[in-house]
C-alpha cells in the first residue's frame, strides 16, 4: 500500500513538474527567438520598426499560427515560420505573449 502510494505521489509531482516546465519553456523560446526584435517583455522596439507584443489583440490562436506557419501579408520575418520552432513550441510562445501584462 505504501509503495502504491508513493507512486502516486511520484506520478503527481512529475505532471506538475511538466506544467511548471511547459510555462518556463515559453518564457525561455520568447526569450530565444522573439525578444532581440520584439523586445524582453515584448515592449517592441520602435527603431527596429518591431511591434510591441504587450497587450496584443491578437489571440493565442493567431499567434501561434504567425510563429509556427508565418503570414504572408506580414512583415519579414513573419512571412515565413519562425525557424526551429515546433508547433507546440509556437503554443507555448503565443501562451506567454497573451500573459505579458
Amino acid at each position: 500500500m505504501k509503495v502504491k502510494s508513493l507512486a502516486i505521489a511520484a506520478g503527481l509531482c512529475l505532471a506538475m513538474s511538466t506544467v511548471a516546465f511547459a510555462a518556463e519553456d515559453g518564457a525561455a523560446l520568447f526569450k530565444a527567438k522573439c525578444s532581440a526584435c520584439h523586445g524582453a517583455e515584448g515592449e517592441g522596439k520602435p527603431a527596429m520598426k518591431a511591434p510591441a507584443l504587450k497587450g496584443t489583440t491578437l489571440t493565442a490562436d493567431q499567434i501561434a499560427d504567425v510563429v509556427s506557419k508565418g503570414k504572408a501579408d506580414a512583415k519579414a520575418p513573419h512571412t515565413k515560420a519562425v525557424a526551429g520552432v515546433t508547433a507546440e513550441q509556437a503554443k507555448a510562445i503565443a501562451d506567454f505573449v497573451k500573459g505579458l501584462k
